[in-house]
């Protein structure tokens, strides 16, 4: 069973977390069949992803997307507070992947990628909008544009170290823990602790990582810490398409466009980039579509707006 593990230095202001995804990871690749360097960037943002999303203190979801200008335009990591998680990977039509390419080969060649954290809350209030937090693409890993984006965008201290293969994706993430009761002044003491775990952290090679199960690691880094170790949690694969938000998505894009592709195409075929899952739509359906939107919107109040 795919486990995220939290932990707390006693002796430190500093959490972690380690997390290993194989069956959600398998099911994923199950989907589409990526170059290996692809693959790996792809299971690297996946467990970020995870290690990222277990801090969440609301309910909802965090969107991870490395938008690129090299082989790989587009990397989409989505997982939601229960750590459900879908991904994917867009390539260029005549992208060439060789062997060994890294994230600047592959994603910010003319560095102008481009990294976007997306928190969207599944409650919101009235008018309230996603935040959404866009830098360029910072470093010459995932981990290290991560770390970037963490210190610069939300002044939080942050290391990670990610490793994915075709088997599994692994990642463990430390997190400078702000002061609490106090006035917030940093103290030496507090830069040495956070010092010394990021240390202890340093020592872990990738080979090691991605080898390894996750309780041996947080064993094998820390057995000299006193560390807190709280209930696991459980990630897993969940894909959220369905034919009615297809369908709302080809409402958007508006009746004269739609008209048009039927004209050409006769019918639209719609395949899930998440999961693979077909929709079709011929004339019979869209009409329906585009009949039920008039009608929602004559029902409507005065005065009241569709979301």
């Amino acid at each position: 069973m795919d486990t995220l593990q939290r932990f707390i230095f006693e002796n430190a202001a500093v959490r972690g977390e380690l997390v290993e995804i194989s069956e959600t990871w398998k099911q994923i690749q199950a989907r589409k069949d990526y170059p290996a360097p692809v693959r790996t960037l792809l299971g690297e943002l996946l467990a970020a992803a995870a290690l990222l999303t277990a801090n969440l203190k609301f309910n909802g979801m965090m969107i991870l997307q490395m938008h690129g200008d090299g082989p790989v335009k587009l990397l989409v990591i989505e997982c939601d507070s229960e750590l459900r998680l879908r991904a994917t990977a867009k390539l260029a039509a005549d992208a060439v992947v060789p062997e060994g390419a890294g994230l600047n080969d592959l994603v910010n060649v003319h560095g102008k990628g481009r990294f976007v954290i997306t928190l969207d809350p599944s409650d919101k209030l009235p008018g309230q909008q996603p935040y959404q937090g866009i830098v360029p693409l910072d470093g010459d890993t995932v981990a290290v544009a991560i770390e970037n984006y963490m210190l610069r965008s939300e002044q939080l201290d942050t290391k990670l170290w990610l490793a994915a293969d075709e088997k599994v994706a692994r990642g463990m993430l430390l997190q400078k823990l702000p002061r609490v009761g106090g006035t917030g002044t940093k103290t030496a003491d507090d830069q040495e602790a956070w010092n010394r775990t990021v240390i202890l952290g340093s020592t872990i090679r990738t080979e090691e990582l991605l080898s390894t199960d996750i309780n041996t690691l947080m064993h094998r880094l820390f057995w000299e810490e006193t560390i807190r170790v709280f209930d696991p949690a459980h990630p897993q694969f969940h894909c959220g398409c369905s034919r009615e938000k297809v369908g709302n998505m080809l409402i958007m894009l508006g009746k004269p466009e739609i008209d048009a592709a039927l004209a050409d195409l006769g019918k639209l075929s719609i395949n899930c980039d998440f999961c693979g899952q077909h929709y079709e739509f011929d004339k019979v359906d869209c009409a329906q579509l585009f009949a039920s939107d008039i009608a929602g919107d004559a029902m409507q109040p005065a005065g009241s707006s569709r979301h």
